[in-house]
């Protein structure tokens, strides 16, 4: 009798330590802190436009850290052209750009659509020295005609007559300006460029505008990053960044005469002048081009950057993450959008984005809207 309580004890310790290494009770699934369980991430890809880069890695970090912890973003910034290729191409799921679609392109992807989400300013960047080896910081002014000639090649030297006619209170030194330029297809090529050709006959004669061209002076660098490298190295160089990447970079730059002959800082405040002055005219596609607008705000080299989406979507969970990632950014990202430079859109064409994205469809036409 004695052996065999022996035995039961035995048992029903054998069988308490079984339960205390399981833990004693079948777990629970419980997303944590940091995230959804392994296995129950969406990864949405994308590709395109180094303009929007600082701001869209921003979004994507707040958006998968502390809304939607389900989702995670890949987003490789290669420059406007390779994200229209790679989209057209649908090796990502959204593409990026700051030029508007060619009509070749529409016709090529006729169930592509543009989507604004923000504007932002190409600012002309340089790294220069007055006569006496001080730096010239900010605030270099530069009139259209002399900024397109300085690209033609044919203004050559920094203390050339014309800049310092506009710039009397800096002494200008004697030494060649080095002009420097995307070497990638760039948006903000397509921005400067379309910039160029309407300020200036001979620019559009002989180079034209798009997301690259042969350029007529100059030595290229890859990326807004790669421009903005080139000017922290090269001495007396002159390059187009976007804003962003020169208040990171603390590269100086220079104010633009507008329109209306004012020389105009590249902010927030005079980005969104720009796009304020076009909204009445913003096209069917929104495919909208904001360089040298009118008013007397208005920066004049400033652009939409785009989201490029399929209007029938492969996916529809991927669909719906990006639509809802989209409407957040729209809608609650805009101070992020502020403190990295860039100008959200106004409110009339914030609700013309949305509803277009509302009529997104997904897997042969479902809406993205409905989230059965």
């Amino acid at each position: 009798m004695k052996g065999r309580r022996s035995a039961v004890w035995g048992v029903l310790l054998i069988v308490l330590l079984v339960l205390s290494s399981c833990g004693g009770a079948k777990p629970v699934n419980r997303p944590s802190q940091s995230g959804p369980a392994p296995g129950k991430v969406v990864m949405i890809t994308g590709a395109g436009a180094t303009f929007p880069y600082p701001l869209y890695s921003k979004w994507f970090y707040i958006y998968s850290m502390k809304i939607d912890p389900t989702v995670r973003f890949n987003y490789q910034s290669i420059g406007s052209g390779g994200g229209i290729r790679q989209i057209m191409a649908k090796t990502v799921d959204f593409g990026a750009s700051d030029a508007i679609l060619s009509e070749e392109e529409k016709a090529a992807a006729p169930d592509l659509r543009m989507f604004p989400t923000v504007a932002g300013g190409v600012v002309v960047a340089y790294n220069l020295t007055d006569a006496n080896g001080k730096p010239v910081g900010t605030g270099l002014k530069l009139t259209p005609d002399v900024l397109a000639d300085i690209y033609l090649g044919k203004v050559t030297r920094w203390n050339d007559k014309r800049i310092a006619e506009v710039n009397p209170d800096i002494a200008l030194p004697d030494m060649p300006i080095a002009v420097v330029h995307r070497s990638d297809g760039s948006g903000t090529t397509f921005l400067f460029t379309n910039y160029l050709a309407q300020v200036s006959p001979e620019w559009k004669e002989k180079v034209g505008a798009g997301k690259s061209v042969d350029w007529p002076a100059g030595i290229g660098g890859k990326g807004n990053e790669g421009v903005a490298g080139v000017l922290r190295q090269q001495p007396g160089s002159i390059g187009y960044i976007e804003l962003a990447y020169a208040a990171q970079n603390k590269i100086p730059y220079a104010f633009i005469q507008n329109r209306a002959g004012r020389f105009i800082e590249p902010t927030v405040d005079s980005i969104t002048a720009a796009s304020e002055a076009y909204a009445a005219e913003m096209p069917e596609d929104l495919g909208q081009l904001l360089v040298n607008a009118p008013g007397k705000a208005s920066y004049p080299i400033a652009g939409y950057t785009f989201i490029l989406l399929y209007q029938d979507m492969p996916n529809c969970v991927k669909a719906r993450k990006i639509h809802d990632f989209m409407v957040w950014a729209l809608t609650q990202g805009d101070l992020y959008a502020r403190n990295l430079l860039y100008a959200p859109l106004g409110t009339s064409v914030e609700k013309m984005v949305i509803e277009r994205l509302d009529t997104l469809t997904c897997e042969g036409g479902r809406p993205v809207t409905s989230h059965e």
